[in-house]
Order: structure tokens, then sequence, then C-alpha cells
């Protein structure tokens, strides 16, 4: 299917409770962050110090199973990771979280971000003898915080240490023997919150859905910059990094977040309905009904009905059942994988003129197939409403967006794409409107795939598995 994927969901619990059951709690908490990541899932619980880790590829409710659970055992603190692979490729070895062992103790870490410098500081360690087993980024701030915990006094002062060599976006879930700590980039270019219960239950999470799901009442956000340190309950922060009020991704409220979450004070939910309230008044059209694609697409048109007066209804129908594993080996399955997971009630569409609100186009082959759907159901004439700019440039903060030869926006005329995906017409929201859905935000937004323009320099040539190098280039370079 021709969308973005969702980055990655973390979680860190700390239960002072002798009756806790962390790593079932964790298993819950990815289960409510599963729409961040379904390449693999993985926990790690800390027992009295000792840690156990399980994870594999595949979704969490099938990575997780009473056997697994058994040999996580129990204990008062555990980390979790729902990954999508945004860099290093699809294996069992770039699963996290990552779990070490050093002359000091051990480490688990799990990452949602891309970093900047990534490449830069693993050359640098490499030249220093470091072995790497991975090809992700997580591995590379592991690395960093080790090397500094040989100096640093505590782990806390380990990762403050570390993070001032770290460029880019990371929301971090941390576990010592014998701490929790979560820390969050300068910018807050991704979500981390906390919550805790009356009992003393402390949970970091990506989204408060994940809280909600533990019913763990939701505390607030942790700051862009902060690093929190949790020790036998007791909660301190370190605030040396804090520079700003941050930038958080826009494109959580428009497509990655699950619209029941609240994000920097904004709801999620409510986002997507102003999206469509602004399209409305960008790119009105007279239609006879307003449909939306699912899921993310299902706000944004109520919110564009609401402002246009025009009817909405339920157009399609979603195959809930349909893993990201489904074969696609030849271009007729590719181009079936359409019509498998979603269908058209033909009687909502047919004969009417239709408005089809969707969160995004990439490519333009998925948008070209879905309206196709509608008119083979009998539309008379169908809009097609985006409630998010073009894609113009690409992301370096954790988004699957990495070259501009592949975004259609970067190719043809909005008019040409409206066109080449066989609409009646074509509107996207406006980069203005797209920064003032998330209504009541404590926070800028980055929009540099909308604009080229970001909140931080990023680098100029970084391929998405930028570790992997072809035989032959690391053979010439070896000769140099």
């Amino acid at each position: 299917m021709d969308k973005l994927k969702e980055e990655c969901g973390v979680v860190g619990i700390f239960d002072p409770s002798k009756e806790s059951d962390v790593a079932f709690d964790a298993y819950l908490a990815l289960y409510a962050l599963q729409h961040r990541g379904q390449d693999s899932a993985g926990i790690v619980v800390n027992d009295k110090g000792v840690m156990k880790s399980y994870k594999d590829l595949g979704l969490v409710p099938d990575v997780f199973t009473p056997e697994t659970f058994n040999s996580l055992g129990h204990g008062q603190m555990a980390i979790g990771h729902a990954r999508y692979a945004t860099t290093g490729y699809l294996s069992r070895e770039n699963a996290q979280p990552l779990l070490i062992n050093h002359i000091k103790g051990s480490l688990a870490i799990a990452h949602n971000g891309n970093l900047t410098n990534a490449a830069e500081l693993r050359e640098e360690l490499e030249l220093e003898g470091a072995i790497f087993h991975t090809t992700n980024d997580t591995e590379v701030i592991s690395y960093m915080i080790t090397k500094e915990r040989l100096k640093a006094p505590t782990i806390e002062k380990s990762v403050e240490n570390a993070l001032q060599r770290i460029k880019g976006a990371y929301s971090l879930v941390i576990m010592s023997p014998k701490k929790l700590i979560a820390a969050r980039d300068p910018w807050g270019i991704r979500p981390l919150c906390m919550g805790e219960t009356e009992s003393g239950k402390i949970v970091f999470a990506s989204e408060t859905c994940a809280l909600d799901t533990l019913g763990v009442k939701f505390v607030r956000d942790v700051k862009p910059g902060e690093i929190i340190i949790v020790e036998k309950g007791k909660i301190t922060s370190v605030d040396t990094h804090c520079k700003s009020k941050g930038n958080m991704c826009v494109f959580e409220y428009v497509y990655f977040a699950r619209q029941d979450s609240v994000i920097e004070g904004a709801s999620v939910h409510k986002a997507r309905i102003l999206a469509g309230k602004y399209l409305a008044m960008e790119h009105p059209v007279e239609a006879d009904i307003v449909i939306g694609v699912p899921d993310s697409g299902l706000d944004a048109a109520l919110g564009y009905s609401r402002e246009s007066g025009i009817p909405y209804d339920v157009g399609f129908i979603k195959n809930r059942y349909i893993g990201r594993t489904f074969i696609q080996d030849s271009q007729k399955k590719r181009e079936n994988s359409v019509r498998i997971k979603l269908n058209v009630i033909k009687e909502v569409v047919e004969g009417k003129r239709v408005v089809m609100v969707d969160d995004s186009i990439v490519r333009g082959t998925t948008s070209g197939r879905i309206v196709k759907l509608l008119r083979e159901a009998g539309a008379k004439e169908v809009h097609v409403r985006i409630s998010a700019p073009p894609f113009t440039d690409p992301c370096y903060f954790g988004v699957d967006i990495d070259s501009k030869e592949n975004l259609i926006a970067c190719k043809m005329s909005i008019e040409d794409i409206g066109k080449a995906i066989f609409a009646d017409s074509l509107g996207y929201l406006s980069v203005e409107h797209v920064k003032a859905i998330p209504q009541g935000a404590s926070c800028d937004f980055c929009v540099g795939c909308f604009t080229g323009k970001y909140p931080i320099d990023v680098p100029q040539d970084v391929r998405k598995n930028k570790f992997e190098m072809p035989i032959e280039l690391e053979e010439e370079n070896n000769e140099q």
C-alpha cells in the first residue's frame, strides 16, 4: 500500500507492587501502540537487577505468547518497543529493546526517532574498536551511553553526557538495574508522555492511549530535552538539554497517532476534525456525500461534512485482519491489495458525486486504485481532498520519506496529480492550516516534509539503510 509507515512506539514501566506483572502491562501498552510499528516487538523485564528479554519479528500478539511471558518472569520494571524499520533492515537483530551488558552492569534501551549524525558517530566508535550487531540508530545511542558510563558517576549522568553528542529525533526509555529513565530530544519532534497511578505505578509511553489502556492517569508530556529518572518510585528531572518549547512532527496529528490520544495538550481527534473543516473552507465543491478513507481519513471527512453541509456517510469497509506480511510478489497481487484491504459500500456511493477525504498521497498509486474502486461502484464524480499538504521533501526524523524521486508531488502539479489518480478534482490542506489544527498544543511544529525547512540542520545525503554498505563499495573503501 502506498502509505507512510508509522515510526515506532515505546513504553517504560515502574511498579512497586509485589504483585506487579510489568511484562503483561508492557504487552498491553504495546498493543495500544501497535499502529506505530508492525515489523517487530520486544520487552525487557528487570527483576531486582536481573534483566530478561524477548523480542521477535511480527505483531505484538504474535510475538508474545504464554510461553514467552513465562520466560520473562516478574519484576518491578520493564521497557517495550513496537518497531517499524525507518532505518536498518527488517531483521530480528534490529528488533528492540536492545539489551547490553558492559563492565559497569547492564542497560536496556528502546528508541523512537532517527538520528541525523548516527553514521558519523558510528564511524567514530568503530575506529575505537566498537563492534556493531545491528544496523539501527539505537545501538549507536547505547554505545554512546555505555562509553560515557565508564567515566560518569551515575547512569543518568552518562545519559546526559551522551545526549550532548547526539543530534536528531529521539524519544527514549532506558533501564539500568536500579533505574528507569525517559529522555526526549531538545526539539521534541517525537512524542513521549508520563502517567502515574495512586499506588505509585509510573508509566512512560509514546501516546496517552497506552496510559488509558493500563488505567494510568496522564500526568504530563516529557518536556523537549528533559531527562526523567525513576528510582524506587522517586521521580527526578534533569533539564540541562531543554532549549525550546519543541517542534512536534505535525504528521502525528494528521496520521500517525491514534485518534484517542492527546499529544502536547492537543486532541488528535479534534485536530483531524479541524483539518477537514479547513479543507472544506479551502477547497469547496458541489457534491452529494462525503466519505473518508479508513482510518485517519474518517475524522477529517466528518470535519469536511460539518463545515460544508454535505452529508457524511461510511463509504469503505476496512479488512482489519490483513497483516503487513500479506504476500504481494507480483504486480497483479499488488493491484489487488487495495481490494483486499478496502471494499466500497456500493449503495452509499452509486450515482453520487463523492468527496473522498484521505490523509496523504505519497506516490499516488494507492490513491488511484481507491478512486477506481469508487468509480467501479458507480460513483458519478470523485473529488479527492487530502488533510495534509503535498510531500515535497524527505524526513530525517523517523518517518519513511527518504527520496524526492518517489514523491509524486515532486514530479507533477496538483492538477496533473488529480488526473493521474483519476479524480475529478484534488485539493490539499495548506501548510498554514496544517500547523493550526493541533489547537491548544504547547509546542511549535516540524513541517519539513512539506516545506524543506527543518527545525534543525539535516544531512544532505543519507540513505535510508545508511549502515548497509554494498560489498563492492566496502572493498573499494578498504583498498583506499
